[in-house]
């Protein structure tokens, strides 16, 4: 996907909820790709934490919080 695809997905994103949500508009975006995001990068290595962190560009102890926040558990990747 395009640098330009995702910003326009992003900006749709906000379209469709500026009039619905607002004063929390950066929190639902957020929420709307984040986790989705951790998922897909625990995906492609396979629930290894650190490789995932390395590639998302973040402290591997940052990666661990969010997964606990996002509830997203990481042995369910180490199979596939």
């Amino acid at each position: 996907m395009e640098k330009e695809s995702l910003k326009f997905k992003v900006i749709e994103l906000e379209n469709f909820l500026f009039n619905e949500k607002r004063g929390v508009l950066y929190k639902l975006i957020i929420e709307t790709v984040e986790k989705p995001l951790f998922e897909r990068a625990l995906e492609r290595t396979a629930g290894n934490q650190l490789k995932a962190a390395r590639i998302l560009g973040i402290n591997r102890n940052t990666m661990r919080t969010k997964i606990r926040k996002l509830g997203i558990d990481p042995n369910i990747y180490k199979h596939l």
